[in-house]
């Protein structure tokens, strides 16, 4: 039997929402199904004449009132990223102890620049953080304010462009104790695309878990990305780079006189709203 809401060949779209508001628990149609008229173009294009942006969001030191201590080590996260991206042919500044509102001024002021010229954006942040939050030298401030300042609809001039988001950041108090395991063209022109569409959000840590940061050589998700991209960037494609990065962050494992915190391990999170490919020039 099929399912309540299944149409027939041919039929309506539906919405999989219990209820849409003001339906009166009708089922609303969601519209006709059309071809988008977007040609097989697989790759996101990359030949504008830059790369684009790559904004460094480093903070270190927080307000006492926050609790939060120093993170150590984040240096030299903020300085091999740097390194990396200037290599790819970013723009690339480091922005150290950023206040919620000072980090909220700085990516408004860039998403509402012309990146018309530029192939993508990239952004990363390294801080403390929670789950679906990042921590401003101040406070906690919503990861969901800052990229949707770069929305399709809300930055044109990078719609159908790829937004990177690379976030360094614990994302709860969770530790994971690990588990033994056997080895054995021409852009074509679309005239809607969704609003949410060619993000990337990699994040350090699953939801809930703590992120781990040495503190002298840096985190070990920073450092594992930027030894991949050293390693790979110019012959595979984005997520089989971060494929790599979730392999060599899965090995490592924590080391601290805490017993409660020792050897523990970590395994970084991929979302991807890429509609192409992503390959560096």
């Amino acid at each position: 039997m099929a399912d309540a809401g299944d149409g027939l060949l041919g039929g309506e779209d539906m919405s999989d929402a219990k209820s849409i508001p003001g339906s009166k628990g009708k089922n609303l149609s969601a519209g006709k199904s059309t071809d988008s008229g977007i040609l097989p173009d697989y790759s996101y294009r990359m030949d504008y004449p830059e790369m684009g942006e790559c904004i460094i969001i480093n903070n270190k030191n927080f307000h006492r009132h926050t609790g939060m201590s120093p993170r150590s080590g984040t240096d030299a996260d903020a300085a091999s990223v740097r390194e990396v991206f200037l290599k790819l042919g970013y723009r690339t500044k480091v922005n150290n102890d950023l206040s919620c509102g000072d980090i909220y001024k700085l990516l408004k002021k860039v998403s509402d620049e012309d990146h018309s010229k530029r192939s993508s954006f990239v952004c990363v942040l390294l801080s403390h953080g929670d789950e679906g939050f990042i921590y401003g030298t101040d406070g906690p401030l919503e990861l969901k304010a800052l990229t949707s300042l770069f929305r399709g609809d809300k930055c044109r001039s990078l719609a159908g462009k790829p937004k990177l988001f690379f976030i360094q950041a614990c994302r709860g108090t969770d530790l994971d104790s690990g588990i033994e395991a056997d080895s054995g063209s021409e852009e074509t022109v679309c005239q809607k695309i969704p609003v949410e569409a060619d993000f990337l959000y990699a994040y350090s840590t699953a939801p809930g878990y703590y992120s781990w940061r040495n503190s002298a050589e840096g985190s070990w998700f920073i450092q594992s990305l930027c030894t991949m991209l050293k390693e790979h960037a110019r012959k595979l494609e984005l997520l089989q780079i971060l494929t790599r990065v979730n392999r060599k962050v899965a090995e490592y494992e924590s080391c601290s006189t805490r017993q409660d915190f020792n050897a523990k391990k970590q395994i970084p999170c991929i979302v991807s709203m890429l509609t192409k490919e992503f390959y560096f020039p």
